[in-house]
């Protein structure tokens, strides 16, 4: 089977197409035959050295996270899953390996694909949904009523949280690229910001929860436009803002933290129509590494990048 891999920390130039051995399921793991692979930015952060204190130092080492696919075998005590049922969900990230043919993934970083969805829409929904939930339901504890406010709203995690966020019954409004202004509206977002043209600070609305889905507001604006007991969800969490989140209730960083039931809730949600991510662009295996490359030096896509393995 062939996977992209790498022998080093590094850019884009590091990346290679090759053969490799999918390891036997250890306890608690599924194998898996991959269908589709969803790129996300975590995947070239990964691969440039970012998380090394987690990843180590042993090569070669797999890229991808995301993926859907269908059961190939299971490793001792797996009770949720069989071979042959159709997945989705994601690599531990010290293991990577989803923009491959196969992969190895915990048990509880898969969900059961819903017959109502597709495994390309399957394949979009793990670190994006995930990220969203954990910010939304583990850290802000959202209740109907309240109000959102979703920085970045029509990015991956962006359009996850809002549509997670009018799942639980709260009200969204949200800032976003001039061109993605109509996409923002049709998720129900009210009232939307131009961030090229508005500056943020300057909203005379407070909100129950402020989520930075883009990684680009400081956290002093962030701040300002909460009410009286909101909370600022961080998606750029650093040494510092944890230190300074141990002072402040208002401050939660946020890092990507799946579970069993959140990757069942978004399964959920997906086959009551009620989640579903857009699909940019579709490339064979063969092209994965020119895909990647494109989107980490900057390439737009009008949804997410998807590696079709079959």
């Amino acid at each position: 089977m062939k996977r992209v891999q790498y022998h080093s920390y590094g850019g884009p130039e590091t990346m290679k197409l090759e053969d490799f051995q999918l390891r036997t399921p250890g306890k608690g793991e599924v194998a898996v035959k991959v269908k589709f692979t969803a790129i996300n930015p975590i995947d070239w952060k990964v691969r440039d050295g970012y998380l090394k204190m987690m990843t180590g130092k042993t090569f070669p080492r797999a890229m991808g996270s995301d993926f859907s696919g269908t059961v190939i075998s299971v490793g001792a005590g797996v009770t949720r899953f069989k071979p042959g049922d159709a997945v989705f969900g994601m690599a531990q990230i010290k293991d990577g390996g989803a923009l491959g043919e196969a992969v190895v993934a915990p048990e509880t970083f898969l969900a059961k694909k819903p017959e109502a969805i597709s495994f390309e829409d399957a394949a979009c929904l793990a670190t994006p949904g995930v990220t969203a939930w954990n910010g939304l339901v583990d850290r802000a504890g959202l209740k109907a009523d309240q109000r959102v406010f979703i920085n970045g709203c029509t990015g991956a995690v962006g359009e996850s949280a809002v549509q997670i966020a009018r799942m639980l019954g709260a009200s969204v409004s949200g800032s976003c690229s001039a061109g993605a202004t109509q996409r923002a509206l049709d998720l129900g977002l009210q009232p939307v910001f131009d961030y090229g043209k508005t500056d943020l600070s300057t909203i005379k609305d407070r909100f129950d929860v402020v989520y930075d889905t883009a990684a680009t507001m400081t956290v002093a604006t962030g701040f300002n436009l909460l009410r009286k007991g909101g909370v600022f969800l961080d998606i750029n969490p650093t040494p510092a803002k944890f230190l300074r989140s141990l002072l402040s209730r208002r401050l939660k960083p946020i890092v990507c933290s799946p579970r069993a039931d959140i990757l069942d809730g978004l399964a959920s949600a997906a086959a009551q129509g009620k989640l579903r991510l857009p699909i940019g662009e579709v490339v064979p295996l063969n092209d994965a590494i020119q895909l990647v490359t494109v989107l980490e030096r900057g390439r737009r896509l009008p949804g997410k990048g998807l590696v079709a393995m079959t």
